[in-house]
């Protein structure tokens, strides 16, 4: 199967096409930007296509990363992926950002549980447990900083993600978050394809409406 990944839920906006047969990736783009996804995404993918020698047409899947991350970033890239699916009438999957930071660590410590930790700024962080296997233990969620630390001291695994620093004496992170594409386009290959990929939020966005400014409406 021929897979086509999107990732632009943190300060990358990437590309890959990956073949599970072989489990190769055959071409991959990652462009680190922080904003500006719209503008990028489809060069990225142009340019990906090039480099696996491919065409649009070949692709079997769009694989994309659905959060929690950037609140503008995430629905660029699955609003992209839905409307590849449907124009090549394709099944689309989503693969959450915490599932792939704990694929990552785990391919760095293998056997280990990986506990996947985001600073989501406000006092919060995004976190979720995974087995050695890479099975989910609890559901993603947001939770406050004493409430992390509570939970990262009582888990029996690795710590990954850039709230490590906000919940022990780890140095901070030398970068943002990054959801290696190539981890994701593996990730969404192995999925089951069923509903179609939506945003995954913990928490709603940081801009809020001035209601003051608001016009009423007729």
């Amino acid at each position: 199967m021929i897979v086509l990944a999107l990732d632009t839920a943190g300060v990358d906006c990437a590309a890959a096409v990956y073949d599970s047969g072989s489990d190769s990736v055959m071409g991959e783009v990652t462009e680190t930007i922080g904003r500006g996804h719209a503008e990028h995404l489809m060069h990225v993918v142009d340019e990906t296509l090039a480099k696996a020698g491919t065409t649009l047409s070949a692709i079997e899947r769009v694989v994309v990363t659905v959060g929690p991350g950037s609140f503008t970033g995430i629905r660029i890239g699955v609003a992209a992926a839905r409307g590849f699916a449907l124009s090549l009438n394709v099944p689309a999957v989503g693969v959450t950002t915490l599932e792939v930071m704990a694929a990552t660590a785990r391919a760095q410590n293998p056997g280990k549980s990986v506990l996947a930790a985001i600073d989501a700024k406000r006092e919060e962080i995004y976190l979720q447990s995974f087995d050695a296997d890479g099975n989910p233990l609890d559901e993603a969620r947001a939770v406050t900083i004493d409430e992390a630390r509570a939970i990262a001291s009582a888990f029996d695994g690795s710590v990954t993600g850039t709230a490590v620093a906000r919940l022990s004496d780890a140095p901070p992170a030398e970068r943002p978050d990054a959801f290696p594409i190539a981890i994701v386009a593996r990730l969404g290959a192995g999925k089951l394809a069923g509903e179609k990929p939506k945003p995954l939020y913990l928490r709603g966005p940081d801009a809020k409406p001035q209601a003051g400014y608001a016009v009423a409406r007729q």
